[in-house]
């Protein structure tokens, strides 16, 4: 497995996804998708607090002892405040709560990557910023990262950063596929800017670019979108991905390759991309999510696959 860096971290190009965990597998169908994944080389690991209603840490925590040093740990806090609702998410002070609360969970004493799982207009950036710094010096995380921010948050969170002499973001968690390629507007061009890692989410698009999804749209039962309500399904699923996926499929045979490989390789294949996040709730799925790293699209080939895609 190629590595790649968010900061000073080494990561493999595919990272586990970890919401799964606690949601729709329990602690030890998760501690079966943790062995396949260490033994297919990946080692990021991303969860966050909110995963399984805090399961997915306790799980992962479990899962990893006794080899917490052969892995990198990455959690999420902010998508929610307190307990008790008196602070939001990107409040300092339950910023240094939300910390103690994932290590006590993942059963470490330090968080290699901690991120700010979305903006929190409430509060202003630095506050939440100073608090993550604050972090860092204490030796409680190493890296520190954003999700589901755009370029002007990007932008403002590195001059932050630069003004204050503090942590800056290391990486954005961002949705981003070959169906999806928002990122490709200018958050790619802001992550070069700011020296900045991109880690997508959503690769496989719930499942709709793996393979196993019928041209009629057709879910097999116990997938992710078989299992997914109506009135979500119809985001991943409507006639015109399906006929991208179609287009897809066939460009990938030509090259001797499948859809889950075309979909890992046109992400990896983008240099700013540190790890790709792909979840999965079975041991044959990870392994099978690992093996698609191997393609390595040319910017040719990103762009006939880019237009294919529509």
């Amino acid at each position: 497995m190629d590595t790649r860096r968010i900061g000073a971290l080494e990561v493999s190009v595919v990272g586990l996804g970890c919401n799964n965990f606690g949601m729709r597998i329990d602690e030890h169908a998760t501690r079966g998708v943790v062995d396949a994944a260490i033994d297919a080389g990946v080692t990021y690991f991303d969860t966050a607090d909110s995963y399984g209603q805090t399961r997915s840490e306790e799980f992962l925590g479990s899962a990893l002892v006794g080899r917490r040093d052969k892995v990198v740990i990455a959690t999420k806090f902010g998508s929610k405040g307190s307990a008790d609702g008196s602070l939001s998410g990107g409040h300092p002070d339950h910023v240094r709560q939300a910390v103690e609360d994932s290590l006590a969970r993942l059963r470490t004493d330090v968080i290699d990557h901690y991120q700010f799982h979305k903006p929190d207009p409430s509060v202003p950036l630095a506050e939440t910023m100073g608090a993550l710094a604050e972090l860092v010096a204490a030796g409680k995380v190493r890296e520190i990262g954003c999700s589901n921010f755009d370029v002007s948050m990007l932008d403002e969170a590195a001059a932050i950063a630069a003004d204050q002499s503090w942590a800056p973001f290391r990486s954005v968690q961002n949705r981003y596929s070959v169906l999806f390629r928002e990122p490709e507007g200018g958050v790619i061009e802001a992550c070069r800017r700011n020296d900045i890692a991109l880690v997508p989410f959503f690769p496989l698009e719930s499942g709709l670019l793996t393979g196993k999804v019928a041209p009629t749209g057709e879910a097999p039962d116990d997938s992710r979108l078989g299992q997914m309500p109506a009135e979500r399904r119809v985001n991943f699923l409507d006639d015109e991905r399906l006929a991208a996926v179609g287009r897809l499929t066939a460009y990938a045979a030509d090259h001797g390759r499948s859809l889950l490989e075309l979909a890992m390789g046109y992400l990896i294949s983008e240099p700013v991309v540190a790890s790709v996040i792909a979840g999965a709730t079975k041991p044959e799925q990870v392994a099978s999510n690992a093996a698609g790293a191997s393609w390595r699209l040319s910017a040719d080939e990103r762009r006939e696959v880019a237009a294919l895609a529509g």
